[in-house]
């Protein structure tokens, strides 16, 4: 079976309102409705593609619940060694009716990144529309903290965010959105930018949302996977 854990399950705070509205707006709508869906791939799975990671290479997709094609691609392409973070247990949920038995393959937890405790380090930090919903200062300096902790010497880091023209709320929440060199400002001198380009995401509803989608690498020395 599937592995589901709850991160800082005795800590929540503030961080179960999120939840809820992630809850209402999952329980709420299908796959169809949400802005976010896509029947084709992944844009960043092009640039997955050109790092030729071994298959074995631990990976966390971040806010990977729901309808989310990412780690569907993952596993079809044969790694093995796949968790998905998720702040919504209806998300998760949701993800889980898809991604059928993959026994010691995937291990999807219930948490928030912005107080995430990585159990251990991964090779691949993927994120596809989480950062833009931290609009506080300080809720992204934690989200780079934990990114930080989480990615290994050597690892990548794979973000896909709303660009400055892009949408300015979505779901019902103000977004921040993010140009290539503040991701890079962010991040910190440890991680030197490989790749950065423009995406255009189609919704269900046929409308374009401008992201930006940038690949970074931990030029740090120390642990590896």
């Amino acid at each position: 079976m599937l592995l589901w854990t709850i991160a800082s399950a005795s800590d929540w705070g503030d961080d179960m309102d999120n939840a809820t509205h992630w809850d209402r707006v999952y329980v709420g709508k299908a796959n169809e409705e949400l802005s976010w869906f896509q029947t084709g791939p992944d844009a960043g799975l092009e640039v997955l593609d050109r790092l030729s990671l071994p298959k074995d290479a631990p990976v966390i997709d971040i806010g990977g619940g729901g309808p989310s094609a990412f780690a569907l691609e993952l596993l079809s392409r044969g790694f093995r060694d796949l968790t998905i973070l998720d702040i919504s247990e209806a998300g998760l949920a949701r993800c889980l009716s898809r991604l059928g038995n993959h026994e010691g393959v995937v291990e999807l937890i219930q948490g928030d990144v912005r107080r995430f405790d990585p159990p251990r380090r991964y090779l691949l930090w993927h994120d596809r529309a989480t950062l833009h919903f931290l609009t506080d200062a300080k809720d992204q300096q934690s989200y780079f903290a934990v990114l930080q902790r989480a990615v290994c010497c050597g690892g990548y880091v794979l973000i896909q965010t709303f660009a400055p023209d892009g949408p300015r709320s979505c779901s019902g929440l103000e977004v921040a959105p993010w140009t290539p060199e503040e991701l890079a400002a962010a991040l910190g001198g440890g991680f030197a930018m490989v790749e950065s380009l423009r995406h255009n995401h189609w919704t269900p509803r046929g409308k374009p949302q401008a992201f930006t989608i940038c690949l970074f690498r931990n030029q740090s020395t120390g642990e590896h996977p």
